[in-house]
């Protein structure tokens, strides 16, 4: 099969989205077909290091959102010219913008079906951006006539089915989840490696968040909730950059920990995140916004247990206590866990390892699915 996979940013520009398109592009080509990426032109870019072909468009950037990238295809003279030369039985499209709008304008111009994947809630970052609910809700409304035209939509986990309907579509969806590219690791090795460049003390518990540095990731939460327990000994390491990183280092020196704190900034080599996961000993997510929370799953290919909000969407799968620790939104609640487990250390280590065996799944198997479901669409096509 041809299939292109269409983003609105790709790397240099990390998350867990152009992760999981990377990984479909990799396994995609590893697994016999042709995979090519279509997203964003973006400064720093060295597409050469891919295996599959990666098309650019012109962009800007989206000013507020550093480093992500508004593309302009329709402003780019030669782009839909180039795309005729790229052979396409299959689109799939992981976002519902530039780079969806131009999906389907090629899918439809060739008569191709068109998959989507809703994977964030849009609705946050529209209303963080406008201050008028009439502007937001047209938006949303683009969202969905987006996502209506598709031939078929994707969540990557059940429980996010109610945000797709809040926000009003109503037509079927499919469950594909996502999956992890750390797999058959020597953790104990690992997690000496990343301690000693951590510098990591005796008696000191690293605690570890990955993913864009912006408020709606709930970093700030973090941050209050720490404050709480600053007399205790751990060391709080944060990966990844966005739009209030300097706001962040702010606010932790305001509330006493920046002392404790060690922001990495964005890794992009995955040896070096295994060995920083490797070295943490509890993974920090009370994020609202995710709808999967791939980081989670990452941690736990490195025997890291995750400590999420009950009933936010990225603690699904969590069963409190054996696979992962779920509680209350209060910055107390979550302070006074942090604090039991790094009193209790061997019970974090013990679901940590639980969390192994029942939270990882490896790309090579998901991508398995993700073929049988496009050859299912593309047979029922020529039908």
């Amino acid at each position: 099969m041809n299939i292109g996979l269409f983003n609105e940013n790709f790397p240099p520009i990390y998350d867990g989205v152009s992760m999981t398109v990377r990984n479909y592009a990799h396994w995609l080509t590893h697994k016999g077909h042709n995979a090519c990426v279509v997203t964003p032109d973006a400064p720093g870019k060295d597409d050469s290091m891919f295996e599959f072909p990666v098309h650019r468009y012109f962009s800007l950037p989206l000013i507020g959102r550093k480093p992500y990238r508004w593309g302009l295809p329709q402003f780019d003279r030669g782009f839909y010219r180039r795309m005729q030369d790229v052979p396409l039985d299959l689109i799939h499209a992981h976002t519902p913008f530039s780079s969806g709008n131009a999906a389907l304008k090629i899918a439809k111009e060739r008569g191709i079906p068109i998959v989507a994947t809703f994977h964030s809630k849009y609705k946050s970052d529209f209303e963080r951006q406008i201050p008028f609910q009439f502007i937001v809700d047209r938006m949303l409304s683009g969202v969905i006539s987006f996502f209506n035209q598709v031939d078929e939509v994707w969540i990557p986990q059940a429980s996010v089915e109610p945000t797709l309907r809040e926000y009003g579509y109503r037509g079927p969806v499919q469950v594909m989840e996502n999956g992890s590219d750390f797999s058959n690791l020597d953790v104990q090795t690992l997690r000496t490696l990343g301690r000693n460049e951590l510098g990591v003390k005796e008696g000191e518990t690293v605690l570890l968040f990955v993913g864009q540095h912006i408020w709606e990731k709930n970093i700030g939460f973090i941050i209050e909730s720490l404050s709480l327990i600053k007399d205790m000994p751990f060391r709080f390491v944060t990966v990844g950059t966005g739009y209030a990183t300097a706001d962040i280092r702010k606010m932790a020196d305001r509330f006493g920990i920046a002392d404790k704190m060690l922001m990495l900034g964005q890794i992009s080599d995955r040896e070096q995140m295994k060995k920083v996961y490797a070295g943490a000993d509890l993974f920090l997510f009370p994020s609202l916004y995710d709808t999967f929370g791939l980081v989670v799953r990452e941690a736990a290919a490195l025997n890291v247990p995750s400590l999420l909000i009950k009933g936010s969407d990225a603690s699904n799968g969590i069963t409190d206590g054996v696979n992962g620790f779920v509680v209350g939104y209060t910055s107390k609640e979550y302070a006074q866990f942090v604090q039991y487990l790094m009193q209790n250390p061997e019970i974090a280590a013990q679901v940590g390892k639980n969390a192994s065996t029942s939270l990882v799944r490896g790309w090579d198997s998901v991508l398995d699915d993700v073929l049988e479901r496009y050859d299912l669409l593309l047979r029922k096509v020529k039908r």
